[in-house]
């Protein structure tokens, strides 16, 4: 074993050997399944902390020649699969992790010298008697031991993107990595498996890419590698199970991120800190400090920071992901940051609306810590003030309700209502707090029409009472309360024992003011 060359199967037994592990080993079978056709390139582009590096330890551990890691796989899923002895340890893997590479030489050139270095040096001692024509070209060596001997390699490229994330601006030398890499890998026959991980997709220079060998499986779309994201709900609910944790509060804390087919991927990172410690919490700040997320939803675009509060409300917004160039610094327009932020794990992406969205609680509270930090001192304060609006409405304190909206309305320019779909995300937002409480619903069906909004207590909240809200815009209030009762809104909580309240809230064009009647619903 060398230690670029084969370097065995330690880094995936350790993870074996932690106290959480999920098995993700079914990824394998794809991999598998493209060894050494047109479509043995693949790109993986997630988050931090979504397993990127686990599972290029374990593609290491699976296919590395000169290691028995039948131990290891034989009680995973991949064991039971038609194509796991065909090709357990049967490869030469060379595996690269990059940001490694780039922390060590700090330069593009000095990087590929060392990587091509290390390498050169594996394979020489490995294959000692081959007939180099120029042992310092890698490359060229490498087309030499195929000649001689078929052996193929599979490349297993972990952070691939650092330059991309660290030497923003620098464009000459992310071109000179692209071409190392597109030399290195595109169209060479000793190429069996290239499987790269990173952040950001592949860059696009122009309307083109570089390494367009590459299939891309990215959070804007990971096709059918969905289910190896992330932890997937049935694996979160097991981990929920074995651990003695509330699986409500869990998909609260850390789901959203949703892809094709209705998989809901779980951050892996946060679960697992949530099952260790016992507790619901944000663990996405232990790792990435929110300076990061700060410094892109402040940048001057037309209408991106009205969308970031109309995010905040629980919104969707449908954005162009196509413009986006794959790097950190070229923004064209405000759906290119939030490409990005979709990218970083900031949002999630509904690639059949083309709607990005805030995926859970735990982003949500890195969104608020952002904001406190900019100018947007109104947005962060109607968001603090929105807990004594909902005890107000606990209360059936109307007139407070209505001043409190009102003066939400005068701080945040997302509230400039013209519809009443702009005063229902307005209203979400008044209602922020109310997502630690309830369960909400947007355009809820009912017994003859859809009420605005609906909440729903969570299961530990069962004391407060559900709440069902009608919205007008330049109407009546005493006709929304009227339109509750005779559409029979209250029949979408059949199955709801508790208390009811019925909210109606209107916005008057002419003063400029909200009105607001609360009324408890007595069942039949």
């Amino acid at each position: 074993m060398g230690v670029y060359l084969n370097p065995g199967n330690e880094n995936f037994k350790m993870a074996l050997n932690s106290k959480i592990y999920v098995d993700k080993s079914l990824l394998i079978s794809y991999t598998n399944s493209v060894l050494k056709t047109e479509q043995r390139y693949i790109c993986v582009s997630r988050p931090r902390r979504f397993g990127k590096s686990m599972a290029a330890n374990m593609l290491t551990a699976y296919y590395c020649r000169h290691t028995d890691s039948n131990p290891l796989f034989q009680n995973l899923a991949i064991a039971n699969h038609p194509s796991y002895r065909d090709h357990l340890n049967q490869y030469n893997v060379i595996f690269l992790n990059m940001q490694h590479f780039l922390s060590r030489t700090r330069d593009i050139e000095k990087m590929q010298c060392l990587i091509e270095k290390s390498i050169l040096r594996d394979l020489l001692k490995t294959y000692p008697n081959i007939d180099y024509l120029d042992p310092h070209d890698l490359v060229g060596s490498l087309l030499d031991i195929y000649s001689e001997t078929s052996d193929s390699f599979i490349f297993v490229i972990d952070e691939w993107d650092c330059i991309f994330r660290e030497y923003k601006t620098d464009d000459h030398s992310q071109k000179l990595y692209l071409d190392f890499i597109r030399h290195l890998l595109k169209d060479q026959s000793y190429v069996a498996l290239a499987y790269m991980t990173g952040i950001l997709p592949i860059k696009k220079y122009g309307s083109h890419s570089a390494l367009n060998m590459f299939d891309e499986f990215s959070m804007a779309n990971p096709r059918f590698l969905a289910a190896f994201t992330g932890f997937t709900e049935s694996e979160v609910k097991t981990l929920c199970h074995t651990h003695h944790m509330d699986f409500e509060k869990i998909r609260y804390w850390y789901d959203g991120y949703c892809f094709e087919n209705s998989v809901h991927i779980y951050n892996p990172r946060s679960v697992i800190s949530a099952m260790l410690t016992n507790s619901y919490d944000s663990f996405w700040n232990k790792t990435e400090t929110f300076e990061a997320l700060r410094d892109y939803i402040i940048l001057n675009f037309d209408g991106l920071k009205d969308a970031i509060i109309e995010l905040l409300s629980g919104s969707r917004k449908k954005i162009n992901t196509n413009t986006f160039s794959n790097d950190m610094t070229t923004f064209h327009s405000s759906d290119d940051v939030l490409t990005l932020l979709i990218h970083l794990g900031y949002l999630g992406y509904d690639l059949f609306s083309k709607e990005v969205f805030i995926p859970n609680s735990e982003i949500s509270s890195e969104f608020c810590n952002a904001i406190e930090t900019t100018s947007w001192t109104s947005v962060i304060h109607s968001i603090k003030k929105s807990f004594l609006l909902l005890t107000a409405v606990w209360n059936k304190d109307c007139h407070t309700v209505a001043e409190y909206v009102d003066e939400m309305h005068m701080e945040t320019s997302i509230l400039t209502y013209n519809n009443e779909n702009a005063l229902a995300c307005a209203l979400a937002l008044a209602f922020y707090n109310a997502r630690e409480y309830y369960l909400s619903f947007r355009e809820l069906p009912t017994g003859k029409g859809f009420a605005d909004i609906v909440y729903i207590p969570r299961k530990e909240y069962a004391d407060k009472p559900a709440m069902i809200t009608e919205l007008k815009w330049n109407q009546s209030v005493q006709g929304a309360i009227s339109q509750i009762k005779e559409k029979q809104y209250v029949k979408s909580l059949e199955n709801y024992s508790g208390k009811i309240l019925l909210i109606g809230i209107n916005y008057d064009l002419k003063t400029k003011k909200h009105q607001c009647i609360i009324e408890e619903y007595l069942r039949p």
